[in-house]
């Protein structure tokens, strides 16, 4: 009698455990988009309004926040900040800061723009807002002023919660004010590397910035439930292109992307366009307005733009800055709304300008160099109208899609250690998953090979989901330790 073969049983295993780990390999949901950032043309859109997970396109948000208190005053950038424990606890990527530390916001801001560092975002919101809740309120009152009006902010830093998204649309609106409303900060974003206090940090968008020509910025973002996500901007000769892609596959798949998305962008946008605006109310003073009408779009939030870049001063400053706030066209909408502008003389601004300055003391080429005297300046005001506990959020919640179940707080997971081959690693998770079917529900078998093997993780877990397996296992004698969900990838 023949011994029966093992093969049929090994490929019934192997198949069972392709079936569990099938999650693991879905594509987050695509989105794309594409603008002329001169006059907010919409060039191409793919789901371009589809409400899903920002990731660290969040950052953006964030640190447009900071600007705007920066100029109005509300800190510094040599304010030291407290660390609390909340931001040192939050999971990577991250610049390692202690609870009780205190570091310049000036550190806070590289940190978070650079290395997309969730403890250094969410230590800027602590700083500037009080509290998670008070900072998003204010990242909600700006997204509405600006016209973003499929995204909600929960939290600085973009890791996965209910109710926390963005679409590829408003986050290239979002990236088209941060260009033009701050040009003194943007070059930050083109850095490959900066020193943020307490280590020099690498930028997560370095292979886009080296790869494609053009490319100054803006931000990366990952997580298991968005994707790759990217905004990203480049400009040749006077025009400037704006691209968004939610839902890439890797860091490569992304780039590649993007690169084609930009592309579009060049081969269509032409070689000169006006810069058009809507003519707008003048405003004094920045004292609170009462609550708009409903009716009544919002304006614009926008910051002083003398000091734009010699790259982007193709008028006088005055029209590029009017220009900048333009939202993109929508089909079948009419311009975007009038934003507020104020005459302000130089000597009004002067200090708030020098402090701008001092976030990049070192050189960077000539990004930094002053415009022209020409005697006062036309300034837009920024969104200091805005009263952000009076600013809805964007109700009801749509529906966000994602790739994996997730909700606040799942981005964390388990390690059963390395092993020698794919076979092994996933027989060790369909044993774990078989043993432990209550407390491991709703995570995310994952096989990631590494130099020396093949790890079995579980992802898509709280903190103490994760914590609660571990202690399960290891008190049956499986190895196991928690993992934090790489939030952000370069």
């Amino acid at each position: 009698m023949m011994k029966p073969s093992g093969r049929p049983i090994r490929l019934a295993f192997v198949w069972l455990a392709a079936a569990l780990l099938a999650g693991a390999a879905q594509a987050a949901p695509y989105a794309a988009f594409v603008m002329d950032a001169r006059t907010g043309e919409v060039i191409h859109a793919e789901n371009a309004d589809t409400p899903l997970h920002p990731a660290s396109l969040t950052k953006m948000m964030t640190l447009y926040v900071a600007f705007h208190a920066i100029q109005r005053g509300e800190i510094t950038l040599d304010t030291e900040v407290r660390i609390s424990q909340q931001a040192a606890a939050e999971p990577p990527s991250k610049l390692g800061l202690r609870p009780g530390q205190t570091i310049r916001l000036r550190y806070l801001l590289r940190a978070a723009a650079v290395k997309s560092a969730n403890d250094a975002a969410t230590a800027i919101g602590y700083a500037i807002g009080g509290s998670p809740e008070g900072f998003a309120a204010r990242m909600n009152a700006m997204a509405q002023a600006m016209g973003m009006t499929q995204t909600r902010f929960l939290n600085m830093h973009g890791l996965t919660q209910q109710g926390h998204y963005s679409t590829a649309r408003d986050m290239s609106i979002l990236g088209r004010h941060l260009i033009y409303d701050f040009p003194q900060y943007y070059n930050l974003f083109s850095r490959r590397t900066a020193d943020a206090g307490i280590a020099e940090v690498a930028n997560t968008n370095r292979r886009f910035l080296d790869s494609y020509p053009g490319a100054d910025g803006i931000k990366t973002g990952y997580t298991q439930a968005a994707g790759y996500n990217l905004t990203a901007s480049a400009q040749r000769g006077e025009v400037r292109i704006i691209a968004t892609v939610f839902g890439g596959t890797s860091t490569a798949d992304r780039n590649a992307r993007v690169s084609r998305l930009l592309d579009i962008g060049f081969a269509r946008a032409p070689a000169h366009a006006e810069l058009r605006w809507t003519p707008p109310a003048v405003a004094a003073a920045p004292a609170p307005a009462a609550p708009r009408p409903a009716s009544t779009p919002a304006p614009l939030p926008v910051a002083s733009n003398t000091n734009a870049p010699p790259s982007a001063r193709t008028v006088r400053p005055s029209g590029l800055v009017a220009a900048a706030m333009r939202p993109p066209a929508r089909p079948g909408t009419a311009p975007g709304a009038a934003v507020a502008v104020a005459t302000v003389a130089p000597e009004a601004i002067e200090g708030a300008l020098a402090e701008a300055l001092g976030l990049l003391p070192e050189p960077e080429g000539d990004s930094m160099a002053a415009a022209p005297d020409t005697g006062p300046a036309e300034i837009i005001m920024t969104a200091q109208a805005i009263d952000p506990a009076a600013a809805p959020l964007v109700a009801p919640d749509p529906e966000v899609v994602t790739r994996v179940s997730t909700s606040g707080g799942h981005h964390w997971g388990i390690n059963l250690g390395r092993f020698p081959s794919r076979d092994a690693a996933e027989r060790a998770l369909i044993q774990v998953a078989l043993a432990e079917a209550t407390a491991l529900d709703g995570g995310l078998r994952r096989v990631v090979q590494r130099s020396g093997g093949f790890d079995a993780n579980v992802m898509g877990l709280t903190r103490e989901g994760a914590d609660l397996a571990c202690r399960r296992l290891q008190a049956r004698g499986t190895t196991c330790f928690m993992i934090g969900t790489e939030e952000t990838a370069g």
